[in-house]
C-alpha cells in the first residue's frame, strides 16, 4: 500500500508538523518543530481514529503506527496535519504530579564528566539535581526514559567505548539528555548517579514509571534502600502441567507468538516469531488461532517427548522431522503419541523451524504476549534441557481436512527482499540509493533476532552529522556512519540514532529471519511502495 509523501503533510498553520514520511507499510514518521513533540503528542492522543496502534515520541520526531487495513498511511498523515493545526485546551487540574527519584551522586564518570563540562563536581550535581526534567520519549530498553530540561544546556559526549554492562538503576548523561537504566544492559552514557526506583515492572499498571510527558525530579539522598528488582521474566516452571518435556533444546529454542504490538511508547519492542508466516502456517495446520504460541527452534537439533497424545506441525526451515523414529513430512499435521519422541534435525537450509502443537503452548503472558524478547528479557527464558511445557485449551476449530498448500520459507543462497523507501532516504547520495537496489549484500555471522547485519557496498551519506534518536520499526534498514546496512529484527530497539534508508515489507522481514550467514541479499522496490 502506498503511503503519504512528505509533501502531503508538510507544514501546518500551527508550525508543529514539518513533514510526514512513510516508514514501511504501517507507520508514518512525523518531523516536528523543535520543542513541539510533547504538544503534538497530546493533540494526537486527544483525537485518535480507529486503526491507530501506537504513538511513539522521540527527540524531534513522532511515529504513528497504524493498521493500514483500517487507517491508510495517507489518512494518518492528514489526521496528523489536522491535529497539529488544532488547539487542545489544557486539562482541568493542571499537570500530573512529578515522579521523585531518589539518587546517590556517586557515578563512576561523575568527576570526568564535570571536567569535560568545565564544572566542579558539586556544581554538576547541583545543576542536574535542580533542573526541571521531563520525559521526552522512551526507547533503548523497556522503561528507559530520555529526560530533557530547559535548565540543562550541556551536550555530553558518549563514551568512546560503550560499557558491556551498565548496572540497573545507573543514572547517566548523553547528548542533551539524562536517563536511568531500568535493567543491566550495555551502554555508552556517562554515569553520574544511581537510583533504586523500580523503573519498569511488566506486571504493574502502568508498567513504565517514566512515561513520555511525565515530569521528573531528582532528589539527592545519602543512601538507597535495597529493593527487589522488578520486571523479571516469567519462570519456565510456571506451567501447571507437563504435557511436553524438552530433552534437547538445541542452540536456541524459545516460545514465540505474534508478539507485543502497541507497546513501543514504553520502550517495548514487538518481538514475536522471526518468521511470522511460518508460525501462522504451523498453527493453521493443527487448527490453532494464527497467533497461538509455538516453539521457535534455531538451527534445529531439538528433541522432546509427549506426555499425552497431541497433534503437531513443523514449518519454516525444519525439513527433517521424526516422530517415534519415523520420518514425517514438514508443513503437515501429524499425530504425536504419548511417550514418543519428536525430533527436528539440524537445519540444512534456513535458520528457524516452528513447532506448533494443537492447543498452543501455555505460558503466562507478559504485557499480553508469551513471546521471548531476547533484547529486553521480557517473556519466558529460552528453553533448556529438562524443561516442561503445558498446552493451552483445545481449540474449537478442527484440524483442516483439506491439505493446506504450504509455502517454503527456507532461505537459499540468494534472497530478494522487497522494501519501501525509508523516511531518511534523502540523507544518502543518489549513488547510495542506486546501489541499494543494484548491488548484492551478504548476511554476516553476527546476525540475530535483534538485527540482520549485512556486508555490501558502503552507502555514502549526503547529510553529515548525527541524527537525533527517533522511532524505529522492525524491518528498518539503518545505516551507521560506516555505511554498512543493519536490518532491525523483531527484537530490535524501538528507537535508534542511525538514518533509515528503506524498510523491508513484513514478508521480506520473514525471509530475512531465515537468512543464514553468507546468504546473498538483493533489495527491490515493493509493489505499490
Amino acid at each position: 500500500m502506498s503511503g503519504a509523501t512528505p509533501s502531503e503533510a508538510a507544514g501546518t498553520d500551527a508550525g508543529l508538523l514539518l513533514a510526514a514520511r512513510p516508514m514501511g507499510e504501517a507507520a508514518v514518521l512525523l518531523d516536528v518543530a523543535p520543542g513541539g513533540v510533547g504538544e503534538l503528542l497530546a493533540r494526537l492522543q486527544a483525537t485518535p481514529p480507529d486503526g491507530v496502534l501506537d504513538l511513539i515520541p522521540a527527540a524531534r520526531t513522532l511515529l504513528i503506527h497504524v493498521d493500514p487495513r483500517v487507517l491508510p498511511l495517507a489518512h494518518a498523515a492528514r489526521w496528523a496535519r489536522s491535529a497539529a493545526a488544532s488547539v487542545i485546551p489544557p486539562e482541568e487540574g493542571g499537570e500530573a504530579p512529578a515522579v521523585d527519584l531518589d539518587v546517590v551522586y556517586d557515578g563512576e564518570d561523575l568527576a570526568e564528566t564535570a571536567r569535560l563540562l568545565g564544572l566542579s563536581t558539586e556544581a554538576l550535581v547541583a545543576r542536574h539535581r535542580d533542573a526541571r526534567w521531563r520525559v521526552a520519549f522512551t526507547g533503548f530498553a523497556p522503561g528507559f526514559g530520555y529526560l530533557e530540561s530547559p535548565d540543562w544546556p550541556f551536550d555530553v559526549p558518549r563514551l568512546d567505548t560503550p560499557r558491556t554492562r551498565v548496572p540497573a538503576g545507573a543514572v547517566g548523561l548523553a547528548a542533551g539528555f539524562t536517563g536511568a537504566y531500568p535493567r543491566a544492559t550495555p551502554g555508552g552514557w556517562r554515569l553520574i548517579a544511581r537510583t533504586s526506583a523500580a523503573l519498569f515492572d511488566p506486571f504493574a499498571d502502568p508498567p513504565a514509571l517514566l512515561a513520555p510527558g511525565r515530569r521528573v525530579r531528582f532528589r539527592e539522598v545519602e543512601a538507597l534502600p535495597v529493593v527487589r528488582t522488578a520486571g523479571t521474566p516469567v519462570p519456565r516452571g510456571a506451567a501447571a502441567r507437563a504435557d511436553i518435556r524438552v530433552t534437547r533444546a538445541g542452540i536456541l529454542s524459545t516460545v514465540q507468538d505474534a508478539g507485543r504490538p502497541g507497546r513501543a511508547s514504553i520502550g517495548v519492542s514487538v518481538s514475536g516469531a522471526a518468521d511470522r508466516g511460518a508460525l501462522r502456517l504451523a498453527n493453521r495446520l493443527v487448527g490453532n488461532p494464527p497467533d497461538a504460541a509455538g516453539v521457535e527452534v534455531t538451527l534445529g537439533g531439538f528433541r522432546a517427548v509427549a506426555a499425552r497424545d497431541v497433534w503437531v506441525a513443523v514449518t519454516g526451515a525444519g525439513r527433517a522431522l521424526w516422530i517415534d523414529g519415523h520420518a514425517c513430512d514438514p508443513a503437515a499435521a501429524h499425530a504425536w503419541p504419548a511417550g514418543t519422541t519428536l525430533e527436528i534435525a539440524p537445519l540444512t537450509a534456513g535458520v528457524r523451524a516452528y513447532l506448533a502443537v494443537r492447543g498452543g503452548i501455555a505460558v503466562p503472558p507478559v504485557l499480553g504476549s508469551s513471546a521471548t524478547d531476547t533484547l529486553s528479557g521480557l517473556g519466558p527464558a529460552a528453553l533448556a534441557d529438562g524443561d516442561v511445557l503445558a498446552l493451552d485449551t483445545e481449540p474449537e476449530s478442527p484440524i483442516p481436512v483439506a491439505e493446506v498448500m504450504p509455502f517454503d520459507t527456507r532461505a537459499g543462497d540468494d534472497l530478494v527482499v522487497e522494501v519501501h523507501p525509508g523516511p531518511r532516504a534523502d540523507w544518502f547520495t543518489a549513488a547510495a540509493q542506486e546501489a541499494l537496489y543494484a548491488e548484492v549484500f551478504t548476511v554476516t555471522a553476527d546476525t540475530d533476532r535483534v538485527g540482520i547485519r549485512l556486508i555490501g557496498p558502503d552507502l555514502a551519506r549526503a547529510v553529515p552529522g548525527e541524527l537525533p534518536s527517533e522511532p524505529m520499526v522492525p524491518g528498518a534498514l539503518q545505516v551507521p556512519p560506516g555505511g554498512r546496512v543493519v536490518v532491525l529484527g523483531r527484537d530490535g530497539p524501538v528507537t535508534g540514532g542511525y538514518p533509515v534508508i528503506a524498510v523491508a515489507t513484513d514478508a521480506g522481514l520473514d525471509a530475512l529471519g531465515q537468512a543464514r550467514p553468507g546468504t546473498r541479499v538483493r533489495f527491490r522496490h515493493a509493489r505499490g511502495g
